[in-house]
């Protein structure tokens, strides 16, 4: 059944992976871009895809826009079914060389913009009580990485309120799952160097950096129907470098 699909930071990398994968089967999909440049590459992606949605322009720390484009969103196409908060960024630095900015605007962006946007979407999806809510977290947020405290704090957090929200609302017919990526061959890692990256490669069994398609594959199952009985799980695509039990 096609959904309205909302997939936040979706203008490249691993959230354009995930726009047009769900688009692709045949779901309307709708995804945020920072600025209006980012907006219409989504846009341009999903025309060219021939895909039913749009861009659209939204800094998730700003919860008055947050509003404004759920609020669009579901006058323009329907009430949004699923949810896929995959905005976020890095300030990575070593703990007593951080700035309080730093940390800040981490776990803003990447754990309190989730908590804004998923308790708005809930409104529609508990009426309907049907919902898919789908969470990026990292393979940071399960083994840490030194420089990044407040990146893998964030992701940590992101993988409790999944575990934690998807018991509230499983008796509305509500799933509410993470995804935890490793290293993602993305812009990010290929501004590496080669010294860099051939270290990374070595602490990964299956000796490769994942592609956006493997995250966006994982994100589309969790959606699908065949998915229906999963909830409140983890599903680490970091080719075996963290093995969960």
């Amino acid at each position: 059944m096609s959904q309205i699909c909302l997939v936040t930071g979706a203008s490249r990398g691993i959230g354009k992976a995930i726009a047009l994968e769900l688009a692709t089967q045949g779901h309307t999909v709708i995804g945020t871009g920072t600025s209006p440049a980012g907006a219409e590459n989504v846009a341009t992606d999903l025309r060219a895809a021939r895909a039913r949605g749009r861009g659209a322009v939204l800094d998730v720390n700003d919860l008055h826009q947050i509003e404004s484009v759920i609020n669009e969103i579901t006058d323009e196409f329907g009430p949004i079914s699923v949810l896929v908060n995959n905005a976020g960024v890095t300030e990575d630095n070593l703990l007593m060389r951080m700035k309080p900015s730093q940390w800040e605007k981490t776990l803003n962006t990447n754990l309190a913009a989730v908590f804004a946007l998923t308790k708005l979407c809930l409104k529609g999806m508990t009426k309907a009580r049907y919902g898919r809510i789908i969470n990026l977290s990292s393979v940071v947020g399960a083994t840490g990485n030194a420089g990044q405290t407040n990146y893998a704090a964030s992701k940590a957090g992101l993988i409790g309120f999944t575990k934690s929200l998807a018991l509230e609302i499983a008796s509305r017919g509500i799933t509410v799952n993470a995804v935890a990526p490793g290293f993602i061959d993305t812009d990010m890692t290929s501004a590496l160097a080669e010294e860099q990256r051939s270290k990374l490669l070595e602490t990964i069994p299956l000796a490769r950096l994942g592609r956006a398609e493997d995250i966006s594959k994982a994100v589309a199952f969790l959606v699908s129907d065949d998915a229906s009985y999963i909830t409140g799980q983890v599903l680490h695509v970091n080719g075996g470098m963290h093995m969960s039990s």
